[in-house]
Order: structure tokens, then sequence, then C-alpha cells
């Protein structure tokens, strides 16, 4: 199998690296596609034997798939000045965030696509990715695209492509919630005289540790909350302040706007 990536920023690389871990193409078959010459030493180090190239330098595309891995808001400007012609058997996957597979097929005059919303930890190869296909796209052909997806982390098929949004909003964006409120806890650690590399250390461990019960216990969010939270001691103090002041509603809100922005940016 070959493989085109347009756009070798940090998802679009992330990609790379994880189908050659797991050997599923052969280096020399991975062709990366910049925008800036100046990345090229960056990226012929990490990948010596692929080959790279800017956006003009390419006139024909000898691959089996192409990734579009651009920023959304770079997609028409892309698109306009791809100076060869996609071949009818060829697949491409966007993971750009809240375009459409019917405005892709629009802009590209090409039916096989097929969506996904990767996140961030497919770096470390503990991602999760929601896709989802054009009408036209074979069985075997999406277990191909499956098997490539599953090597950044998990994946999860959706028929319904109107919920690529949410996801987006849930887990594309949802790394960066879980930073912001690790950043608000070890400021607050360092606010009560804490060390900071020791207040990051305590929270960090803390998330780690509240990750793997919710993981490996029976009991629902709410009764593993309670099970910390005593009557009329530290924990309730914290979350009377959490409740009394709209915390879990402005998360959600939160999370909302995101899915309205990814609609957005199908423009």
């Amino acid at each position: 199998m070959k493989i085109t990536i347009l756009g070798a920023g940090n998802m679009g690389l992330s990609f790379s690296k994880s189908f050659l871990k797991y050997e599923l193409i052969k280096p020399e078959n991975l062709h990366l596609i910049t925008r800036n010459q100046t990345k090229f030493p960056k990226i012929s180090e990490e990948f010596p034997k692929s080959k790279i190239s800017t956006f003009d330098e390419v006139t024909d595309l000898d691959t089996d798939l192409i990734i579009i891995a651009v920023k959304p808001q770079d997609f028409p400007h892309v698109a306009e000045n791809f100076k060869f012609q996609l071949k009818e058997n060829q697949m491409v996957l966007s993971i750009m965030a809240g375009i459409k597979i019917e405005k892709i097929q629009k802009v590209l005059n090409h039916p096989l696509i097929v969506r996904a919303m990767p996140n961030s930890p497919t770096l470390l190869g503990m991602g999760i990715t929601g896709y989802t296909a054009a009408e036209g796209i074979s069985f075997s052909q999406l277990i191909n695209i499956e098997r490539l997806l599953n090597s950044t982390g998990r994946s999860v098929y959706l028929e319904n492509e109107e919920l690529l949004d949410g996801v987006t909003a849930l887990s594309g964006s949802g790394p960066a919630y879980f930073y912001y409120i690790v950043d608000a806890m070890i400021k607050a650690g360092v606010e009560m005289g804490i060390d900071e590399n020791l207040s990051k250390l305590f929270v960090q461990q803390t998330m780690l540790g509240a990750y793997h019960l919710i993981n490996n216990s029976d009991k629902n969010l709410e009764e593993l909350i309670q099970d910390v939270a005593s009557k009329g001691g530290t924990t309730e103090a914290a979350l009377k302040t959490f409740n009394e002041n709209n915390f879990k509603e402005i998360l959600k809100s939160g999370i909302l706007n995101a899915e309205k922005r990814a609609k957005e940016l199908n423009g």
C-alpha cells in the first residue's frame, strides 16, 4: 500500500510514525507533502527513506490513499493549488475538523472519501478516532482504513456523519479540557504553598489513578464521587463550590460551543 500525507504537521507525522511502527507500509511507500520547504530537514531526519515534497512540486500522485491533514481553514487554498488529478481508484481520508464528506467530494471532484476525527494522544498511540465513509466505499476498503487508524489507538465507525462534529468537540478537543483542569489544580497547589513540580506530581498521579479507578470499577461516576466525598468533609466543600458556580454546566456549554464551531468550519 502507498500512502500520501497532504500536510506534514503534528497529526500527519504522528499518523505516519504509527503506520511505520506497525509496519503497515514500507517507508519508501510513504510520501509526505508540506507547504514549507524549511520543514524538509526535520522531516527527512525522522523519515529518511520516505519521499518529501512541497505542494507545488507534485504533478502526479502514484498512491493508494491520500490523507488530508491540513487545517480546515487551509483546505480551499490547498485544493485550488493541486497540480495533480485524483485517479478513479484512489481513496481520500480527511482528518480535517468540521468539513463534511459532501463538500470534500465537491471540491476534489472525487467520490471515495472517508472522514475521520483523531485526537492528539495519537502521538503516543493512545488516541481515539471517530470515522465515517461516503457511499460506494467497500467493506474491505473500510477495513484497511480501520487498520491504519487503530495503529494510532482506537477507532469507532459512525454511521451518521452528523455525530462527527460531536466527536470533534468531545474527544478531538477533549485533551485540552483536561489540561485546563489539571493546570487549575496545579495552580491551586502552588497557592497553598506546595512547590510547583511537587504540585504537578500530585495532580498528574491523581488524574492517572482516577482514570484507572473509572476503568476498573463497577460503580458509576456519582458513586465514585460519593466514595471520596464524606459528609461535612473537604471534598464536599470543593464540590459545593463547583455546584454553586455551575461548573458542570459551564463545561458542558463549552463543549457544545466546540461542536457549534465544528459545524461552522464546513462553511
